[in-house]
């Protein structure tokens, strides 16, 4: 039996990502499963390094109740962060070069040291170098905004770039800090760090065991985005983005008019 075709699938997807252009999604007419996806994503992401990129973290997604029912899915998924992907903390981006922008509030880990697989929530204190409050920028390359499993999988898990504000020590509470979502000076979603999973450690748990399973090993000074604490908002442009989690600060940045 032959299977999907994993290079002309990264193909598609990757000129969809480079030209702004929807493609309809592919999973159900290319017999694409969930590992299958993840090949993809790593041939995908691949096509990146090749042109000079390098990889500076992962990034967890489906990791709040709201996200999973705005995109129509039921489980934890993970991708791939390349340091094009990173906007300084304030800066813009041009919504031009996106399909369907959209952002979300997060909570970004710096890894000190590699935490093993099924360590509890509890030791990562010192596994942990700092934590940030960050805004993800998603950016689905299927028509739209729909798809399945598989076919989020393959895209990167709808990556497009990401923003990461001033680290701090791990503060008690993570669990259940307060997070808010601006736009304009107008607060258009609240939520908690309590939607990350229970506690974005716990995030940080599930995307060392899922990449793992992949061969995938997180290193030292990576990044992880450990997922949006509620559902994202449409990027428009000349917006403003502010993310506020209690304790951390914030994040931020501008979308080109």
């Amino acid at each position: 039996m032959i299977g999907p075709d994993i290079a002309g699938i990264a193909g598609t997807l990757g000129t969809a990502a480079d030209t702004a252009t929807a493609v309809p999604q592919l999973a159900a007419e290319t017999g694409l499963d969930v590992d299958a996806a993840y090949a993809v994503q790593a041939a995908l992401v691949q096509r990146r390094l090749d042109r000079g990129e390098r990889l500076v973290g992962l990034k967890m997604g489906l990791t709040s109740k709201a996200k999973m029912a705005q995109v129509g899915v039921d489980e934890v998924i993970w991708g791939r962060l390349t340091d094009v992907m990173r906007v300084p903390d304030g800066g813009a981006v041009d919504v031009a070069g996106f399909i369907h922008p959209r952002v979300e509030p997060e909570v970004a880990f710096l890894l000190d040291r590699l935490p093993e697989p099924g360590e509890p929530v509890g030791d990562f204190t010192d596994a942990v170098r700092a934590v940030a409050p960050a805004i993800e920028l998603i950016d689905s390359r299927y028509a739209n905004f729909t798809f399945s499993l598989p076919d989020v999988i393959a895209d990167n898990t709808s990556a497009g770039a990401f923003v990461v504000g001033p680290w701090s020590p791990v503060p008690d509470g993570l669990d259940n800090l307060g997070v808010l979502l601006e736009i304009d000076g107008r607060v258009a979603q609240v939520g908690s760090t309590a939607a990350i999973l229970g506690d974005p450690r716990r995030a940080l748990d599930e995307g060392i065991r899922l990449a793992g399973r992949h061969g995938v090993r997180l290193r030292e000074g990576w990044v992880f985005l450990a997922g949006a604490a509620t559902a994202a908002v449409p990027l428009r442009r000349g917006a403003h983005v502010r993310a506020v989690v209690e304790k951390l600060g914030t994040a931020s940045l501008r979308a080109l008019s």
